[in-house]
């Protein structure tokens, strides 16, 4: 059967603009008739204006989250009827962010359309998400998240094939016959070429050997990274799969939200805080980002992660056999790994939020290892941040230095000294209360107000973070608001792009400190989060007494 091309007359949505990963709505909004449809058309419209070489082989990724399935088809649909010749799909729809990227590059694909929104809540009541990787297996450009809004702005009219019955749950080929030619529709494993790729990077022989000492567990939140977690850790490495959390991918990701850190990985942290496993790690929706504890529910900052693997870097193969070249980090991360870089004699490149600002940094190879504070890590093998590689490096590091996760990073501190920091959310304002907030912050940025102390601390500096990219020239305005003490410490406001809707404020809090390494963080920043809400009017504007969620 011979399937014909659709024309559908359509009209736009508004806002329907990228965000720092992609479009995310909720799950409401993305069900309207024609939406989805719009939006895909406008990616594909734009891949293949972008590419030059005429390739039209496309991987499709997901979370499993509730709708991907539905989703799915209709890209297949689609992308047959915009002339695509293949699409590469994960049994069940299940593709890890790393492990597309990962295929993406071993394939040489023109790109992948990943169905996830993250951290965020799944389910009938939760978020959906679209984003496009490139062909380096990172995240599209602003240059072509811009050029994709701009289509979804205009459109009128989507292509589409016939309607198809399309089986996901097993490994194999199909090929589509369809007015246009031909096109391959490829179901495979969704892991193995992300555990092909890691097993490059690490000694899986010793880890293997610290773990068959050593109490391990992992918590894939109900997320993308269940099969993962079961392959690699119990499978491949030795884990008893008893001890695994929440390795069931399910669409609502089992009422909860996955999000690694501390309030919403609750499970993982009680169970290491009965002090019989060494090391814990929990993976988000779609396995990028990763929460580190050790023994006793030790939690490790995402900022101290980074900045412990940079000066363990050697414990990991892949950095052995390879120059080690520079870090980057995103503005809001600590300035922990700027004190390793120096030691090392390498750059530290300090970017915007989003994972994306990286990959120019790391295909110019100013950069083999990079991490945000919200709990990202990842090198240069793949173009995303990757929660598993982040595990696998520390288990690495603890295989290597016979110590506990605790007492690496407390030798860590006593070597360097200690970026006290805790981040603030203020979750699900509303927009208007989030431009309040900003400009109230921005009127003393500007000098219109005049500035308040930091405790005994003198503000010396503030201003609007703005980044040009130093390989290919692009420039992003209006990241950020930035203090900076006179002893060195930063108080960062940004209003976050990871939200379906509403406003998300965070305030970044970092204190540095030489020879006082054990107090408490809170009692530490203290005098940051005066200031912060004094600048801002944050509870005032809000109507909160404090804080969602204090990391």
């Amino acid at each position: 059967m011979v399937l014909e091309v659709i024309s559908i007359s359509t009209s736009p949505y508004p806002g329907q603009k990228p965000g720092t990963s992609g479009l995310r709505k909720p799950v409401s909004e993305v069900t309207q008739p024609h939406y989805v449809e719009n939006f895909i058309q406008a990616t594909l419209e734009t891949i293949i204006e972008a590419e030059t070489s005429n390739n039209r082989r496309l991987l499709i990724g997901g979370d499993g989250r509730y709708y991907n399935d539905v989703v799915i088809t209709k890209i297949v649909r689609m992308a047959g009827a915009n002339g695509f010749t293949e699409v590469i799909i994960g049994v069940n729809g299940l593709f890890s962010t790393p492990a597309c990227s990962a295929y993406i590059r071993e394939n040489s694909l023109v790109g992948g359309i990943l169905l996830t929104a993250s951290h965020n809540p799944g389910g009938e009541n939760g978020d959906f998400g679209i984003k496009y990787n490139t062909a380096n297996g990172g995240p599209a450009p602003s240059s072509l998240t811009e050029a994709i809004y701009d289509k979804t702005t205009k459109i009128k009219s989507y292509k589409i094939l016939e309607e198809i019955s399309l089986d996901i749950s097993q490994i194999g080929d199909t090929t589509l016959q369809t007015s246009l030619g031909g096109m391959s529709v490829r179901i495979v494993n969704g892991i193995s070429c992300h555990l092909n790729l890691l097993k490059t990077i690490f000694s899986f022989d010793n880890i293997r050997e610290y773990v068959s000492k050593n109490s391990v567990t992992g918590d894939a939140m109900n997320g993308v990274m269940g099969n993962s977690l079961v392959e690699i850790f119990s499978n491949e490495l030795g884990v008893n799969r008893d001890s695994l959390i929440r390795y069931t991918s399910l669409p609502d990701f089992g009422g909860s939200h996955p999000d690694p850190n501390l309030v919403y990985g609750k499970e993982l942290v009680d169970k290491m805080m009965l002090g019989t496993l060494e090391f814990g790690v929990a993976f988000d929706g779609d396995g990028d980002r990763n929460m580190i504890l050790g023994r006793n529910g030790f939690f490790v900052t995402p900022s101290d992660s980074l900045a412990v693997i940079t000066a363990n870097h050697h414990a990991i193969p892949y950095f052995v056999a390879n120059k080690f070249t520079g870090v980057g980090r995103s503005l809001p991360t600590s300035r922990a790994v700027d004190k390793v870089a120096e030691k090392l004699g390498v750059t530290v490149y300090e970017t915007p939020t989003g994972w994306k600002y990286f990959g120019s940094l790391l295909d110019a190879g100013l950069i083999c290892l990079c991490g945000e504070e919200s709990f990202g890590t990842g090198s240069s093998h793949i173009r995303e941040k990757d929660g598993m590689w982040a595990a696998l490096a520390w288990l690495s590091i603890l295989a290597h230095k016979r110590m506990s996760v605790e007492d690496i990073v407390t030798e860590h501190w006593r070597k360097y000294g200690r970026h006290y920091y805790s981040r603030y959310d203020y979750e699900g304002l509303t927009s208007d209360q989030g431009q309040k907030i900003m400009a109230t912050v921005g009127s003393y940025v500007s000098g219109s107000k005049p500035m308040p102390d930091v405790g005994s601390d003198k503000i010396v500096d503030s201003y609007d973070f703005s980044y040009t990219d130093p390989v290919n020239g692009d420039i992003a305005k209006n990241q950020g608001f930035v203090f900076l003490t006179k002893t060195g410490s930063r108080v960062i406001f940004r209003v976050s792009g990871t939200g379906s809707s509403g406003a998300t404020i965070r305030i970044y809090l970092e204190l540095y400190h030489q020879d006082d390494i054990l107090s408490d963080v809170q009692e530490m920043v203290r005098p940051l989060v005066g200031f912060a809400e004094t600048v801002s009017d944050i509870k005032g504007i809000s109507g909160r007494s404090g804080p969602t969620v204090i990391t």
